[in-house]
């Protein structure tokens, strides 16, 4: 069995839970059928077994390093992101006149698991290039989607975002980079943006950098930014790179984890190139001023939904590999026979390691259902898809983040001290993961948006809708489920009580005084949820791998979801201690 990710658990997920096959009898997918899903599958398996888990410590060990004018990373990365444009995945969703395969976002998404599980570094490359187009085809013009683009999604160029600045951060209201209009659509930027992942390099032709920045004259906070197309080069008339455009690099940040992803400080205008004759990054405007953020957002939702993936896929690969570990690693005895002339047993005979690797099984197939249930809401053209992937991304951003990392902290304490050295991975395993409840939006950003927004938003029919989804499963549970789906009920029904409690005043800093907690709530429940629907889908049919799935909703119903109590309890209190303390006292 591979120790990246679970080929049968993908099967299950895909074909006997969400029943993707159904989705060819669309016009959109009919092209398509079981055999050439499973075809993009095997081959994304194979390629991230070959290409990308083989330079996955060796990515860690030499990060990317800058000599003041070169960005160096080590050539498998190259080699890796070459074998992964010849399958056709960067344009894998897309319709076919935009070079597109017209796969399902869900399939593609489980693809895309294959490569983060093997090589979260060098996959992150190909997943910002992908968001960056999907943006331009939703809102630039037709020219820059065929300058820009078309070569992304040929593999030749590749894309970023560039939201946050180093006095800014998360706070995009404070961002300062400035934009002076020269004419025809075409700006000169100036101003600093920090922690660009890919931002420099030199594995393909150019960079296509999607920079949030404020037009002279345009007022303060978000309002007043706009979005801009600024490439590492100018093009030729020809299509290909030419000039360069006046973007550096200011130099590399050096991470705890996910090394071999450049990540850039970059310098807009600050006159170390002057193309077409001055200085100033050459920026072509996208859509209209000041509507920069909203056109962000749909990069920087599609990378929530990424950064989630991620996460669930290294908590995984985790997972596995301690399994793995606790099968082969024979220590102590078992408490009912402690005789020390017997031989030493397998550790997963012991209760402990048991706990933290059922654990591990309901937060990583758990967290890779709601993944593919989200993905696959892209997929639905029922009109409430679109309403309730929007309440749901929060969670599938953070809810993995956590708890999938979770799983990588399991892992290293399953393998011991072992697990503390560079001899096993999985100590990568969780400095790669520790990234995701950090970046496109911290956890707490998410619980703010979750709380703030979505189950507010339309007088509360975003959280009407997903308690109405979650209801149909709980209705559909077959009677030996009963009790599964009545706690589930009971849970649903707390979390809109507490829901209408915290906004009863209508007082923001009163109701989100503890919007974590609020997440970890709601995040619970749903996968709770997603339990429940893996039990129904596994009802009935027999075999160890349907066994170990009843096995992992029961404890995720017995261990897990009782934690929503003392969460919902503190929301419902009022308390405010966090809201209200002097920070003197910290």
């Amino acid at each position: 069995m591979s120790r990246i990710l679970s080929q049968r658990d993908l099967e299950f997920l895909l074909y006997e839970w969400l029943d993707v096959e159904a989705l060819t009898e669309r016009p959109r997918f009919a092209e398509h059928s079981r055999e050439t899903f499973d075809a993009f599958l095997e081959v994304s398996a194979r390629i991230a077994e070959r290409e990308f888990a083989n330079h996955n410590r060796e990515n860690d060990l030499h990060e990317p390093t800058f000599d003041g004018e070169r960005v160096t990373v080590i050539p498998q990365v190259k080699a890796a992101l070459k074998a992964f444009s010849e399958t056709g995945l960067l344009g894998g969703a897309l319709d076919e006149e935009d070079g597109g395969l017209q796969l399902p976002h869900v399939v593609l998404r489980a693809c895309f698991a294959w490569f983060q599980a093997a090589n979260i570094a060098t996959s992150a490359y190909p997943m910002l290039t992908m968001g960056n187009v999907n943006l331009l085809l939703a809102y630039a013009k037709e020219e820059h989607v065929k300058a820009f683009a078309r070569p992304m999604i040929e593999g030749r160029f590749t894309g970023t975002m560039c939201l946050s600045e180093p006095q800014a951060g998360s706070s995009l209201a404070d961002v300062t980079t400035r934009a002076v209009p020269v004419g025809d659509g075409v700006y000169r930027l100036t101003g600093s943006k920090m922690w660009i992942s890919a931002g420099d390099h030199e594995l393909s032709e150019t960079i296509v950098h999607l920079v949030l920045a404020r037009v002279a004259g345009a007022p303060a906070g978000v309002k007043g930014l706009s979005l801009f197309i600024v490439p590492k080069h100018l093009l030729g008339p020809d299509g290909a790179p030419a000039e360069r455009n006046d973007v550096v690099l200011a130099g590399l940040n050096h991470k705890m984890g996910f090394r071999g992803t450049t990540n850039a400080v970059l310098a807009f205008g600050d006159g170390t190139y002057t193309p077409l004759g001055a200085p100033g990054a050459v920026g072509y405007l996208v859509g209209e001023e000041g509507s920069g953020l909203a056109y962000m957002f749909h990069m920087m939702n599609e990378a929530r939904i990424g950064v989630g993936a991620g996460a669930v896929a290294l908590g995984y690969t985790g997972y596995l590999h301690a399994l793995a570990y606790a099968r082969e690693r024979q220590q102590g005895r078992p408490t009912a026979n402690r005789d020390p002339s017997a031989p030493p047993v397998p550790i997963i005979r012991h209760p402990d390691v048991r706990r933290m690797l059922l654990a591990s099984k309901t937060y990583v197939e758990g967290g890779m259902a709601l993944i593919l249930y989200a993905a696959k809401l892209l997929d639905d053209d029922s009109p409430d898809a679109p309403q309730l992937l929007d309440v749901l991304t929060p969670i599938v951003k953070a809810w993995p983040s956590q708890w999938c990392l979770k799983a990588d902290d399991y892992a290293i304490q399953v393998h011991g001290g072992y697990g503390y050295t560079r001899e096993y991975p999985v100590e990568q395993f969780y400095r790669d993961n520790r990234l995701n409840p950090i970046h496109e939006g911290t956890d707490g950003i998410q619980a703010l948006d979750l709380l703030g927004r979505k189950v507010t938003m339309n007088g509360g029919a975003g959280l009407a809708l997903l308690l109405r989804t979650i209801g149909a499963t709980i209705a559909a549970a077959p009677p030996e489920l009963s009790g599964m789906a009545s706690a589930l009920e009971a849970a649903c029904a707390r979390l809109a009580e507490v829901t209408r409690l915290l906004w009863a005043s209508g007082d923001p800093g009163k109701a989100l005084a503890n919007a974590t907690a609020y997440l970890d709530a709601a995040g619970h429940i749903v996968i709770a949820w997603m339990w429940l629907e893996q039990a129904v889908a596994a009802a009935g049919k027999q075999g160890a791998f349907y066994d170990g799935k009843r096995l992992a909703a029961r404890y995720f119903f017995d261990h897990e979801l009782p934690r929503t109590g003392p969460w919902l309890d503190l929301l419902a209190s009022g308390d405010t201690l966090l809201a209200d303390l002097d920070d003197e006292l910290l």
